[in-house]
């Protein structure tokens, strides 16, 4: 029976398919966007704070249920400014298991990282790991809303106000994720979002840092500014980081559509949900299944029952033009930069490094059609009898 299901997996591979990437971002009618374009062209505003940038920030303020947004051309530059408007220093606390762009901002800054080990269930930072790692160096602690999932932002908030640390949330997998009522981007000093176009919500490239009162926007704004506060006052060595009318414009286009690109990724989380279910090996993340998520991200944890290991099903999906990606593997801490920190070692983060490398993230999109999504299913049933 084996060699049938192989053989026959094999002659299917030969015949060349549509590929199905992991991710595809949501592009509205262009023709909606010449109105746009027609607008900055007739007004020659393309940057530092235009129309369509401060009409965007206030149209996100509004649909986030937030008080303050501050738009960027990267969420990077953005997780930057929001360590210096902190005045974050010495060692912050944050998980192993995100893009690298997470830590890159504090090696930016000159800030070093301690890596805390992520639960299991929710694979964000463990909360009752965190106060381990506090030293007198310590000034922060950066966690990431991994997947979208909400961090434990009570125990987080609990022990650095123990402590007295600031809290700045890596919010880019976040953007309209609510917690008990309200938004998660609420919590914390600081929360940081990404508008890249592979996020729930682009700009082609942005950002954004979510923040708590009007004194401390402004000071961001400046930051992103090159520390300007008028034509002839430098107040700080700031950076470019500001957000171009063209993307603004797109982002409030982009706003119009959110909710039918909420529904279409949650029917693809759906699908998945109802047809991955019971396959032996196969865990489903209780992200995947939560009420409150943005469904952002879809992974799946192929535990060693599995007949295929992850990376062979990887493999195997990619034979058949499927395009998943290992988020996130190998760990931060396995970077060259990051590797020899006293807090990267294997022992240090034991669930990190399982999950990191049991993941695998299915795609999930816009406009993913049930066909493609069953392909991906036969794909992974097929590889359950290998």
């Amino acid at each position: 029976m084996k060699n049938k299901v192989s053989l026959g997996w094999h002659n299917e591979i030969k015949m060349k398919k549509k590929p199905i990437y992991v991710t595809q971002p949501y592009l509205p009618d262009l023709n909606l966007f010449y109105p746009y374009l027609e607008a900055i062209w007739e007004s020659k505003n393309i940057t530092n704070g235009g129309v369509f940038h401060q009409e965007l920030e206030a149209s996100l303020c509004e649909y986030l249920g937030v008080q303050h947004v501050s738009l960027f051309c990267n969420g990077t530059i953005a997780l930057m400014i929001a360590l210096q408007a902190l005045g974050i220093s010495g060692e912050v606390i944050t998980s192993p298991y995100s893009f690298v762009a997470t830590t890159n901002s504090l090696l930016w800054n000159g800030i070093t990282p301690v890596f805390c080990d992520v639960d299991p269930i929710s694979m964000n930072i463990d909360p009752f790991k965190i106060e381990k790692a506090v030293t007198q160096k310590t000034s922060a602690i950066l966690p990431v809303h991994c997947y979208g999932t909400p961090c434990n932002v009570e125990e987080i908030q609990k022990i650095a106000g123990n402590h007295g640390l600031k809290v700045i949330y890596d919010a880019a997998h976040a953007f309209g994720v609510e917690y008990k009522g309200q938004s998660l981007l609420n919590y914390g000093d600081l929360s940081v979002l990404s508008f890249h176009a592979t996020k729930v919500f682009n700009t082609f490239e942005g950002g954004a840092i979510i923040s708590h009162s009007l004194e401390m926007k402004k000071r961001i704004d400046q930051l992103k500014n090159f520390g300007f506060v008028d034509e002839l006052t430098v107040v700080e060595s700031g950076i470019n980081g500001k957000m171009s009318e063209v993307n603004a414009a797109f982002g409030l286009l982009q706003l119009k559509s959110m909710q039918e690109v909420a529904s279409q990724r949650k029917m693809v989380s759906d699908f998945y949900n109802f047809n991955l279910e019971g396959i032996n090996g196969i865990e489903l993340p209780a992200g995947n299944y939560s009420s409150a998520s943005n469904h952002s991200y879809y992974p799946i944890i192929v535990k060693s029952l599995f007949p295929v290991r992850r990376d062979k099903l990887y493999e195997l999906l990619q034979e058949q033009s499927i395009f998943s990606r290992r988020y996130f593997y190998p760990l931060i801490s396995d970077f060259p930069m990051y590797k020899n920190l006293p807090s990267s070692t294997p022992k240090n983060l034991p669930v990190s490094k399982q999950i990191s490398n049991q993941v695998l993230c299915l795609p999930i999109y816009p406009g993913l059609e049930n066909k493609d999504l069953q392909r991906i299913i036969d794909v992974i049933k097929k590889a359950s009898l290998l």
